[in-house]
């Protein structure tokens, strides 16, 4: 019985292990996602309080992310502009952030967060179905088991942002 019950605990402690390591894994290619549309987008001037301003990537919600966001822009450059990472709890802390990933958990309030810093020029990106119809730009989606992304280019119109025609090409157009 105890070598029946210890098996069942080690076995139970793998695959939690194997899912936080696929759950990781799928943070580190978004994080790196996150980092290549910085490279692909261009914000108007007025997004920054100053010309040596960093790039803000900002997190609403639980951080899905761990050190993965932090140390895949870790030294990294956009135009001349270093990155800097927060975590956000509420829209009004917006302020800075250049990129804002509303964490999937964050679903029932992400249309009120998204209706809150409209006009603010963030490229808005998250994880939900819903996430385009509520107003976001970016969203992340699976397809064919591989980690896709849908760009809804009017948002980003309305939101003052110049996505490159390379990154539009990439990612699925919003479906009407």
């Amino acid at each position: 019985m105890t070598i029946r019950l210890t098996l069942i605990v080690l076995t139970a402690g793998l695959v939690q292990a194997h899912a936080e390591a696929r759950a990781i894994d799928e943070y580190q290619v978004k994080a790196a996602f996150l980092l290549n549309f910085a490279k692909f987008v261009e914000w108007p001037a007025t997004a920054f309080n100053s010309a040596d301003a960093p790039l803000g990537i900002c997190v609403l919600g639980e951080n899905p992310f761990g050190s993965a966001l932090e140390e895949t822009v870790r030294g990294m450059e956009v135009a001349g502009k270093s990155f800097v990472i927060r975590k956000i709890s509420e829209a009004r802390q917006a302020a800075g952030c250049h990129i804002l990933f509303i964490v999937g958990s964050e679903r029932r309030r992400s249309r009120a967060v998204l209706e809150e810093i409209k006009g603010f020029s963030i490229l808005t990106v998250g994880e939900t179905d819903d996430f385009i119809s509520n107003g976001g730009v970016i969203r992340f989606k699976l397809k064919d088991a591989q980690l896709r992304f849908e760009i809804d280019a009017e948002a980003a119109v309305r939101e003052k942002l110049k996505i490159s025609s390379k990154l539009l090409s990439l990612g699925d157009a919003r479906k009407k």
